[in-house]
């Protein structure tokens, strides 16, 4: 499976899909850290992957999504944007909804 088809299955099949550097347990970047808490501050559950692990992910993905940093954020198979969109939508309070429809969609399906 090419590397294009393997990031579009995860986006798929992920309602909330965060591509990082590390881990949520341990990230290895400030953004990635920003973004995990924000993510995390909503209390619900997303799926993530670790592209310092996953090198061919990390070259391709840019191409695909049109953003050129990590991390990035998809929720439903869009992308959302990086750790500062993503902790700015938490302050907002809009990230929490977004997710909740985005998780209950597919709890639905």
């Amino acid at each position: 499976m090419k590397t294009e088809d393997i990031i579009r299955q995860q986006i798929a099949v992920n309602p909330v899909l965060l591509y990082m550097k590390g881990t949520p347990v341990k990230p290895e970047c400030g953004f990635s850290a920003k973004a995990v808490a924000a993510l995390q501050a909503t209390g619900f559950d997303f799926a993530y992957i670790n592209v310092l692990e996953n090198p061919f992910i990390r070259e391709k993905l840019p191409s695909i999504s049109r953003w050129p940093t990590y991390p990035q954020l998809f929720v439903a198979g869009e992308l959302v944007g990086g750790a500062d969109i993503v902790e700015e939508m938490n302050l907002a309070g809009t990230l929490q909804p977004l997710l909740a429809k985005a998780l209950s969609s597919t709890a639905e399906a």
